[in-house]
């Protein structure tokens, strides 16, 4: 086994031991037919595993599909999985092919598995156990030769020890467990993910690298890191959108390390958590295309100043981007925008919404695709935020 071209081939970053461990595991079971349990915290990156186990068995020509359980709701579950017939329930229109039928030779990954309700766990052993299941609505036994590799950041046995889950489902998914380690134990590549991101968003954009002062670096690597590998990509995009000095100081990256358990903070920091992704990833998109329309506009100004008599170009209607008559290019006015008192990452979250559906007419689909979030996250969303 090449570790070093398995890394390359799947962008993976750093040479901490425990995360070797975890690869060359997921190498040496792939060959087989055994379930493998992914174990780790939020945003550790352990979606690469089952990649790499169907890269490297028999099955890598057949369908690889992965199933987020965590998001889709209770009543619909089981038809996802297992498929249903037409007319089982309300709006079952046709009979439709569940990911189990889907995937059949191939290999699906089932992420936040501890999120199945109790009574699609028991169909989910049978299927582990037997290879048949039944369709929503329907009384026919079907075979299917899947591959499960499911993944959690749940502590399993304690979820068992509250009933929450199945132990003989836990023992029959968990045949060869496989850890991901936090970021926060991967000392060593936290500096490197730190600049592979940066050099990564001045690629895209166009734009000179961030860099760390010695002090920052250590500042950098003895923070906890609660969202992990997920959490610093959102840090270094932030501050390669919002600094506009390129060598940063451990001042400065202070302000974008929030404290574990702060509850109310500024729009440039934030807790790290499923929920807070979400919401933080919804700013950033509008900080950044800001940033992006105030740059643009300054430059055309800047060219009228010069005798360059072309009109500036205004933003297209519907685009999150702020128009002309909003933009104050005094430095103290922008200074006072990114300063102003702390408010709730929800309620900016909350508002940012609203407007996108304003500006679609209710429209949600294209609503979410303005705001660059999924369909199913922007319904989650309302519903959680309370939007009328």
């Amino acid at each position: 086994m090449d570790l070093n071209q398995i890394k390359q081939r799947y962008g993976i970053i750093g040479n901490d031991p425990e995360l070797n461990r975890a690869i060359e595991t997921a190498w040496q079971v792939a060959p087989t037919n055994l379930s493998v349990l992914v174990t780790g915290e939020s945003g550790v990156g352990k979606e690469v595993i089952p990649q790499i186990i169907h890269q490297y068995s028999a099955r890598k020509h057949n369908v690889y599909l992965a199933l987020n359980c965590g998001g889709i709701p209770e009543g619909t579950i089981d038809s996802e999985l297992f498929g249903h017939e037409k007319g089982s329930f309300t709006g079952a229109i046709e009979t439709r092919k569940g990911y189990f039928e889907e995937a059949d030779g191939g290999t699906l990954f089932l992420d936040e598995v501890a999120e199945l309700p109790l009574s699609t766990q028991v169909r989910l052993l049978r299927v582990l156990q037997t290879g048949e299941f039944i369709k929503v609505g329907s009384a026919k036994v079907q075979k299917t030769n899947v591959r499960v590799v499911a993944a959690t950041n749940v502590n399993l046995q304690r979820a068992i020890s509250e009933g929450k889950f199945r132990e003989d489902l836990y023992y029959r998914l968990c045949t060869v467990p496989i850890t991901v380690p936090p970021l926060r134990e991967r000392k060593g590549d936290i500096h490197l993910l730190f600049r592979k991101f940066a050099l990564d968003f001045a690629d895209q954009n166009m734009v000179p690298a961030v860099r760390l002062t010695p002090e920052a670096q250590q500042l950098l690597v003895s923070y906890r890191w609660p969202g992990n590998i997920r959490q610093l990509q959102s840090v270094v995009g932030h501050i390669s959108v919002l600094e506009t000095e390129r060598l940063i100081s451990a001042e400065t990256l202070a302000r974008y390390l929030p404290s574990e358990g702060s509850s109310a903070l500024p729009v440039r920091t934030g807790e790290a958590g499923a929920d807070y992704l979400t919401d933080r990833d919804i700013i950033f998109k509008v900080l950044y295309q800001l940033r992006q329309d105030v740059d643009a506009i300054k430059a055309r100004l800047d060219n009228m100043q010069d005798g360059i008599t072309a009109p500036p170009a205004l933003p297209q209607p519907g685009s999150l981007l702020i128009s002309p008559e909003d933009v104050h290019t005094d430095s103290v006015a922008q200074e006072t925008a990114y300063t102003q008192a702390p408010v709730s990452i929800q309620d900016v979250s909350a508002e940012l919404i609203r407007k996108a559906l304003e500006r679609n007419g209710g429209r949600r689909k294209k609503a979410a695709e303005e705001l660059g979030i999924s369909e199913r996250t922007l319904y989650r969303k309302i519903k959680e935020l309370n939007i009328a």
